[in-house]
């Protein structure tokens, strides 16, 4: 069975209340980037961010250099994103 897709009205309303995350040009992703105090805190961080994915079967797209972390997120399956991907940007909100 298919994932369905956010609605727009989804999409926007997930952005207003996570500001620091944007929109891809493509309208198919999320995209936010963080700064960190040191690599030890930016591994700590994905560390966690992997162990909420894993266990929710939802992988970010990511990227790491020392003590900055590029996240991107979509629902392949759907094509766009989801509610899997609202629900990381929340859960990652609480991780911070």
């Amino acid at each position: 069975m298919p994932i369905a897709k956010l609605a727009d009205v989804e999409v926007s309303a997930l952005l207003a209340e996570f500001p620091d995350w944007t929109l891809r040009a493509d309208g198919k992703a999320l995209e936010r980037k963080f700064k960190f105090k040191d690599f030890n805190a930016a591994f700590g961080f994905m560390t966690r961010v992997a162990l909420y994915a894993d266990k929710h079967d939802h992988h970010p797209e990511w990227f790491n250099v020392y003590n900055r972390v590029e996240i991107t997120l979509t629902t392949h399956d759907a094509d766009g994103l989801s509610a899997r991907d609202a629900a990381m940007v929340r859960a990652i909100g609480e991780m911070l």
